[in-house]
């Protein structure tokens, strides 16, 4: 497969107007092109690292790639798969949000090869007269069929007028920084679509389209932070493997051919054999997970969290190393959700509910049923386990 073919092919779901199109163009010139992340949260997930990888074949094919972080756009937040509107989001959270992105992007983004932009500094200095002239060029019965408004009308709910500005918004970035490509999720596809009739009306100039597949969280649902489904980026190795054996089978492929570099031949034969039982999945699922861990952590990382995952998930041994809390950080009366939390081993409070209502935390070989199980009722040396990866040991 020669370099266009597989920019063109692997991890790519649809390209408008054409695929045909856009190859003979690339083949012509070098091309600019871009796609947009909205910092809604400070941590990105392996999701993301799909358009991101699409992002550097293209700058390694010596193409001028933007990586853009949306500071204007998120002002309004994406409508996209949402069934009610976005909470508004303050300049101080933005800038909270995107201060670590470059450091969890940089094992996949060569940022010499990349540039960074933001797209606030262009709409947040917007006028009115700026935006009408934008608005001027899409038509608003075009905005409100949006399949997600239509869903909300049907049900009663509102779509907020500031909604229906997001898709003007984002494709103004593609006038803005007159590009011949925007890369986007299958989500976005309308928005990018708003972005291409923008070009064509305010600029006369074409531009298209390369949607990327979705890949779905470890519950098989669609990926997102608030379901806690998510692989992180910034990931502990060990955490990451674990993650990633928990995937449905059916996306063992799928993650293979978005989220690696395995080469194409090697997924096939993978692909040939769990269809045929040659090939157990959870063997596969290690493959995926090692290609997966080596890439953010490095070789032995992958190989000790493999090792780790036999020890305690296969053979259900306790893990040689942990990590370490004093109850000296704790106040008088803490319990065993104030211990969860300020460890650092689960992230939230209501977390650490949700696992104790499937109980699915252990001291020792004790399990905690009480959300007010006291820590004074823990002794040093004892070992707290969280589900079937995560582990704590207790110190003075």
């Amino acid at each position: 497969m020669n370099q266009n073919n597989e920019l063109l092919i692997r991890r790519v779901e649809k390209i408008l107007p054409s695929r045909e199109g856009l190859e003979i163009l690339i083949l012509e010139r070098k091309i600019r092109l871009y796609q947009g992340f909205d910092p809604t949260g400070m941590k990105l997930h392996l999701g993301h690292s799909v358009g991101l990888r699409k992002l550097m074949e293209f700058a390694e094919a010596g193409h001028e790639v933007i990586f853009l972080f949306g500071t204007g756009t998120v002002l309004v937040g994406d409508p996209s798969q949402r069934d009610s509107a976005r909470k508004l989001i303050t300049q101080e959270e933005i800038e909270e949000n995107i201060k670590d992105w470059k450091r969890q992007a940089e094992k996949i983004v060569d940022f010499d090869k990349v540039t960074v932009k933001q797209n606030g500094d262009w709409l947040v200095p917007l006028t009115l007269k700026g935006i009408i002239n934008i608005a001027s060029n899409i038509s608003a019965v075009q905005l409100f069929k949006r399949e997600m408004f239509q869903r909300r009308l049907e049900k009663g709910d509102t779509v907020w007028y500031h909604e229906t500005m997001y898709p003007l918004l984002q494709g103004y970035d593609s006038v803005a920084m007159d590009v011949d490509l925007e890369i986007g999720g299958t989500d976005q596809e309308f928005n990018m679509l708003v972005g291409r009739e923008l070009m064509r009306k305010m600029k006369g100039k074409e531009k298209y389209v390369l949607t990327t597949p979705m890949i779905l969280g470890t519950d098989g649902k669609q990926m997102s932070k608030t379901s806690g489904n998510c692989v992180w980026l910034t990931d502990s190795a060990q955490d990451m493997f674990g993650k990633l054996m928990r995937i449905p089978d059916e996306q063992i492929v799928t993650y293979m051919e978005l989220v690696t570099d395995i080469p194409v031949s090697r997924i096939k034969v993978v692909k040939q054999d769990l269809s045929s039982n040659k090939v157990n999945p959870m063997d596969a699922k290690k493959e995926l997970a090692n290609e997966v861990v080596k890439q953010f952590h490095g070789k032995n990382q992958a190989q000790k969290a493999l090792a780790e995952f036999e020890k305690t998930i296969q053979q259900g041994e306790t893990p040689e190393e942990m990590p370490e809390f004093s109850l000296s950080r704790l106040s008088t009366g803490a319990t065993v959700i104030d211990l969860l939390e300020k460890s650092g081993l689960v992230s939230s409070r209501g977390e650490v509910k949700r696992l104790i209502e499937q109980r699915a935390v252990w001291v020792d070989q004790f399990q905690i049923s009480d959300f007010r199980f006291q820590i004074s009722e823990i002794k040093p040396g004892s070992i707290i386990k969280v589900g079937k990866r995560k582990w704590l040991k207790i110190c003075n």
